[in-house]
């Protein structure tokens, strides 16, 4: 299959990017294509327009201050895998990109093309509703900044106007030390998940629970935070009960169904990888504590 015609446009800057942005109608920007060109190809999209972003070279770069990371849209997700500077302030990126695709496709999908793609099983969304990340969107004469809680509105749908593309990415940092962990199931290694659990803890001296997030893909429309769960955990002491506690949230979260699986399988699967995480993260603060 070959794409239906369109009208190709090579911006090299921000400002460019977005006066193309402003001039031109039924636009889709092309980032790393991995999703992109075989919809394309089999014309499930049709755009007029097509808008490379692989010149505008201001938007790859990773930033890190003491409050957060910052990700240039365009970074791609082999730089982020291959990090050193992310394996020791950010470990669960390079840990969960591992389970993205293949080699070849992390060396052209980039951070900001997997999360405006949106695809509920994408490890890189799950990853930004697990560090509530803000999101920076630009136009012609200015940028507006979105939660991720508001950034997805619904199954591969942004809340991206028309004239705006994704600029930057920032993630909340947590302390050093912190446990984490990466749980997915799917029907081979590199597919899209059928259910993925993330989850970042923090430890008081007490052993409590001092701060935890535990992210869910794959199971609805939208990566989601098990957010009252979360609450319920900080200050509990970790164990079998609190595991199960957690697990059972997540087991009673709402999910879809699909012509692979059921949506009473990926709520028990949101059971069982919950625990999992929970569990392996608390064993990793506890690890990285002794060291």
């Amino acid at each position: 299959m070959k794409p239906s015609p369109f009208t190709y446009h090579d911006p090299q800057s921000v400002a460019e990017t977005a006066a193309i942005l402003s001039e031109v109608e039924d636009c889709r920007l092309l980032a790393g294509g991995q999703s992109l060109m075989p919809m394309m190809n089999f014309r499930f999209v049709q755009p007029s327009n097509l808008v490379d972003l692989n010149g505008v070279r201001e938007l790859a770069f990773v930033r890190e201050d003491a409050g957060r990371i910052a990700f240039g849209a365009m970074t791609r997700q082999r730089t982020l895998e291959r990090s050193a500077g992310l394996r020791e302030s950010c470990p669960i990126i390079p840990l969960a990109l591992s389970h993205v695709g293949h080699r070849q496709t992390r060396a052209r999908g980039t951070i900001g093309g997997s999360l405006c793609h949106f695809d509920p099983s994408a490890e890189l969304c799950n990853l930004a509703a697990l560090h509530e990340a803000e999101l920076v969107l630009a136009r012609r004469g200015g940028e507006r900044a979105l939660p991720f809680a508001e950034f997805g509105v619904g199954y591969l749908t942004t809340a991206v106007e028309p004239d705006e593309f994704l600029r930057e990415v920032r993630f909340r940092r947590w302390p050093q030390g912190h446990g984490y962990a990466f749980e997915e199931f799917a029907m081979r290694h590199g597919d899209f998940a059928i259910c993925a659990i993330s989850c970042l803890v923090t430890l008081a001296p007490s052993g409590a629970v001092d701060d935890i997030a535990i992210a869910v893909s794959g199971v609805g429309a939208v990566p989601f935070r098990l957010g009252e769960a979360e609450a319920s955990a900080r200050g509990e002491r970790p164990g079998h009960d609190l595991y199960r506690a957690l697990a059972t949230a997540a087991s009673k979260v709402e999910a879809m169904s699909d012509s692979y699986v059921s949506a009473g399988y990926r709520q028990h699967l949101a059971r069982i990888l919950t625990y999992r995480a929970v569990k392996s993260a608390v064993e990793n603060a506890g690890m990285r504590a002794a060291a």
